[in-house]
């Protein structure tokens, strides 16, 4: 025990003397996670409230058919403009939606069947989205208003067309009503800080005092070699957690003065707590890691090569979530990167996280650490490993 105390104080000492590596560990995740999550939300705000708020101009083809519908929507703030190739417009991203009016409109509408009108966009736009719901609903208010008055001519209550009436009780959180793009990329954020917040000393402690052949010394010492790894390990992990409770309180400060983030998404002094709670596992996960690739690198350049393929893996689980999202299940949570990402999405969210999946998550996430610290151990038991190429 008192050997690997002096190795983790040693480890640590260095890092403090090279001030450059501890800035950049301590400082670019606090500064860089919340600067980006507040930035996207900010943007991702001010866009959508000016494309709810502005009058929306767009293409009508065939306008004449229908000049009352026309008026309507005028009236709602959706103003015609002229556009010569409206598809073209659309696809060139000039456009996001313009109204097509068949030549048949006024008929159909004289004879009471139902005229045709065509929204014409780019599904796979995501900016286009708001525009195409403006537009959308104003016109299936149009239609209802004129289905009303046609039934009220008649003499007919509207409310015969309508034997159901449908209201809706939502049972989920505000945080989770107000969860944006922004939200669900913190999660990917933080694991990533997590998983490689030790990165730096990582590096300098293992391939780097290889390639000096400061470790042969090192490794001559009556030090165990178990108490060797475990101090340089804890020195990683220790850094680790520094930076990730500077980011989360980065974040938690820039959340507060954005001011509408914080509506959002659970950002209270309870929620980072429990997003301290759940990442400390992917930082013993990441130190340990780190630890056991960069020791069998014989320069810091070799070692950087596969860091590289490390930042690839917290963002997986982000993409499969994405594209595919899925409900809660239990083993999710005994899986490296997925859980974490889960249980932050629970505390983002507001929502509770079972006795079971805290149980689940808890012991495959020591688990994990402590089986890389036992290969770490035997790796450090190579003799090849005091030997610089």
């Amino acid at each position: 025990m008192k050997a690997m105390m002096i190795v983790w104080m040693k480890e640590l000492r260095e890092l403090v003397r090279d001030r450059r590596t501890l800035m950049l560990s301590l400082l670019m995740g606090p500064l860089l996670a919340p600067l980006l999550v507040i930035g996207m939300a900010k943007l991702g705000e001010s866009k959508a409230r000016d494309q709810m708020e502005q009058p929306l101009e767009v293409a009508i083809v065939g306008a004449e058919q229908a000049p009352n519908l026309v008026a309507w929507l005028h009236g709602q703030g959706i103003e015609r403009k002229d556009v010569a190739d409206p598809d073209a417009a659309i696809r060139s991203q000039a456009e996001d939606v313009y109204l097509r009016i068949g030549e048949g409109f006024g008929k159909d509408w004289r004879a009471g069947t139902p005229a045709v009108v065509e929204l014409v966009h780019d599904s796979t736009r995501r900016d286009s989205a708001i525009p195409m719901r403006r537009l959308e609903s104003a016109l299936e208010r149009y239609s209802q208003q004129v289905g009303a008055l046609r039934l009220l001519a008649r003499g007919i209550n509207p409310g015969v067309a309508s034997p159901l009436s449908v209201s809706h009780k939502d049972l989920s959180t505000p945080e989770a009503r107000g969860a944006t793009i922004a939200a669900m990329m913190l999660p990917y954020m933080l694991i990533l800080f997590a998983f490689l917040g030790s990165m730096q000393l990582v590096l300098d402690t293992t391939a780097g005092e290889r390639e000096r052949q400061s470790l042969e010394p090192l490794l001559a010492t009556p030090a165990r070699r178990g108490a060797i790894v475990s101090g340089k390990i804890a020195a990683a992990c220790s850094l680790g957690v520094a930076a990730l409770l500077l980011t989360l309180l980065g974040f938690k400060v820039g959340a507060e003065i954005a001011g509408g983030i914080s509506r959002q998404m659970s950002v209270d002094g309870g929620a980072i707590g429990l997003m301290m709670l759940i990442l400390l596992p992917m930082v013993f996960f990441g130190g340990t890691l780190l630890t056991v690739i960069a020791a069998g690198a014989k320069s810091v350049k070799e070692a950087q090569s596969y860091m590289g393929l490390l930042v690839l893996l917290p963002m997986i689980p982000t993409l499969i979530l994405m594209v595919n999202p899925v409900k809660n299940q239990l083993w999710m949570f005994a899986v490296p990167f997925l859980s974490q990402n889960q249980m932050l999405l629970k505390v983002i969210r507001g929502e509770a996280v079972t006795g079971a999946q805290w149980l689940v998550y808890l012991g495959v996430g020591l688990a994990i650490p402590a089986l890389l610290w036992l290969v770490a151990v035997r790796r450090y038991h190579q003799e090849k490993l005091a030997v610089s190429a």
